[in-house]
């Protein structure tokens, strides 16, 4: 049977399980000041809450929209304060780095398309799509 979300009485295996990562990210994270680690009870070991899971999910969101660990933190750390604006302002900042990003990548992506046409029409010699590559 495959869990989808951490207990309470979830091991750093069980939390690592259940936000689908490795044991390793969950380590980094926490070491970046990410993610909170649970107290050690006497000695015990450290269980962690759902509310872990969704945090580390919310990392792993926000790394694949293109935000950076210390931007992710601070967004973390923003929603602890409720600063909003400060937010938004990271939000835009992303929007605006992946717009170019986007015009960097229809750029290429239309560059290679005429390189294919040209190629397409040639009878024969060297393949312009090669030579581009080889300057």
């Amino acid at each position: 049977m495959v869990r989808n979300q951490a207990r309470t009485s979830d091991t750093i295996g069980g939390l690592a399980k259940a936000a689908g990562v490795g044991v390793e990210t969950v380590r980094y994270y926490q070491r970046r000041g990410l993610l909170p680690e649970p107290v050690r009870p006497q000695g015990e070991v450290r269980r962690y809450a759902e509310s872990d899971v969704k945090r580390l999910r919310f990392i792993r969101s926000a790394q694949a929209a293109g935000f950076t660990l210390n931007e992710i933190k601070e967004l973390l750390d923003l929603d602890a304060a409720d600063d909003r604006a400060r937010a938004r302002a990271l939000a835009a900042a992303r929007v605006a780095a992946l717009d170019a990003k986007i015009e960097e990548m229809r750029e290429a992506r239309n560059a290679l398309a005429e390189l294919a046409t040209a190629c397409a029409r040639m009878g024969g010699g060297p393949c312009p799509i090669i030579t581009a590559f080889e300057r």
